[in-house]
């Protein structure tokens, strides 16, 4: 009995030991890096619609939006997102159309811009005669144009009018709920021979599931349907995010009016950060619009609070206000940290976004002119939009201590 309690004795002194050994043991140092990136004043890119979100249908366990919950999305205050831009659904049936008007009406009051998609047309116009599935009779296309401007006047006159109107959501992807199917050729005819109908707003399309380059080609390839189309639109659920080279030359707009990621960790919300710089930076998009406004992978969850999702897409709707001009930006010394930067008015702003491990002292400077103080505002996993103190600036540079996988926005003052 001694030599097994002498054992146990000496297993409870090793053990005791190794605890003390892990207690003493320096928690991890974050590294520290430098890096240097050269913004180009004179060198202007396109200007910033802004950002969004969507309203269509009331998906599982999501209640109808609140008054505070569209403050939190379309307000510009400390804790709210501050979208710009709400994207509705243009129902065939009178309920939810009403519904939707009142969200629209609460955006527009915040001011919001509207814009309508169908997923369908009425089922009389189909093919099929069903919402789901089918393609829009040649015969109904008149018809059709007429009921797309219809919605327009509809919408003003009552308060809520649109900025634009689609001809259909996702005309390359046929699903099994309410949707049509369009050739990229039926497409453009419709474009070019009735979309002169549609005055009572812009007309926006083709707003393909992937970033079709070829669909969206075939449509501004005809001079007849390019005088009718107001703004080019696309999701990114394929295709990659590529500028359109046609919709630049022929100095039309583009737009991202649809995209999602129901991964919520804060690695997927890095990314979606990425995926915005991207869409601003490469494909050089006026807009970029969220799915689901209301949901546990937007902007806002089920509860109605902003995730960090929500504020990830406030860290660029904020301070990015619609008529901002992108500025060009030099290469970063850093790889893993990616600099956009725009002007609004006066003043610029600076979005900086640290992927790596490391902690970055950025260094930013100005190829002419000078750079006034600037005020940091901060996303990480465990901050949400924090401000910081005024940076003051140098001449024509300024140095801002950006956190290891954060976001960080500078104003200047």
């Amino acid at each position: 009995m001694k030599i097994n309690n002498l054992f146990f004795f000496a297993i409870l002194i090793a053990a005791m030991g190794c605890a003390k050994e892990e207690e003493e043991k320096p928690a991890p140092v974050t590294p520290t890096y430098d890096a240097t990136i050269t913004l180009r004043a004179g060198e202007t890119y396109q200007v910033i619609q802004g950002f969004g979100c969507a309203s269509a249908f009331t998906p599982p366990g999501t209640s109808a939006y609140t008054t505070a919950e569209f403050d939190r999305l379309f307000g510009s205050g400390a804790g709210q997102v501050g979208l710009h831009i709400f994207r509705i659904r243009l129902a065939t049936d009178n309920a939810w159309r009403t519904t939707e008007l009142n969200y629209a009406k609460e955006a527009v009051q915040r001011g919001a811009r509207i814009i309508a998609s169908p997923w369908s047309p009425p089922a009389s116009m189909k093919t099929n005669g069903n919402l789901i599935g089918g393609s829009l009779k040649p015969d109904s296309s008149a018809a059709f144009a007429r009921y797309l401007n219809d919605f327009a006047l509809y919408m003003e006159a009552n308060g809520a009018p649109l900025y634009a109107i689609s001809v259909q959501n996702e005309p390359d992807y046929v699903p099994g709920y309410e949707g049509c199917g369009y050739t990229a050729e039926q497409m453009r005819d419709f474009i070019r021979d009735h979309g002169q109908t549609i005055t009572a707003t812009r007309l926006m399309a083709p707003e393909c599931a992937s970033n079709n380059q070829n669909y969206l080609n075939t449509i501004l390839s005809d001079p007849g349907a390019v005088a009718n189309l107001d703004i080019a639109a696309g999701h990114i659920y394929g295709g990659g995010v590529t500028e359109n080279q046609l919709a630049k030359s022929l100095g039309k707009e583009v737009w991202m009016t649809e995209h999602l990621d129901t991964n919520i960790t804060y690695a997927a919300n890095i990314n979606t950060a990425l995926e915005i710089h991207d869409c601003l930076t490469k494909a050089n998009f006026n807009a970029y619009i969220w799915w689901y406004g209301k949901r546990f992978y937007g902007p806002i969850g089920q509860d109605g609070l902003v995730t960090k999702r929500g504020f990830v897409l406030s860290q660029f709707a904020r301070f990015i206000k619609p008529g901002s001009v992108r500025l060009g930006v030099g290469v970063n010394s850093r790889s893993d940290v990616f600099i956009s930067a725009y002007q609004n008015g006066t003043k610029r702003i600076i979005v900086a976004i640290n992927t790596g491990p490391g902690d970055v002292n950025q260094t930013i400077s100005i190829d002419t002119g000078t750079l006034s103080a600037m005020v940091p505002y901060t996303t990480t996993e465990l901050k949400n939009v924090e401000q910081g103190n005024p940076i003051t600036a140098s001449g024509n540079s300024i140095k801002v201590l950006l956190p290891h996988r954060s976001i960080t926005t500078l104003v200047e003052q």
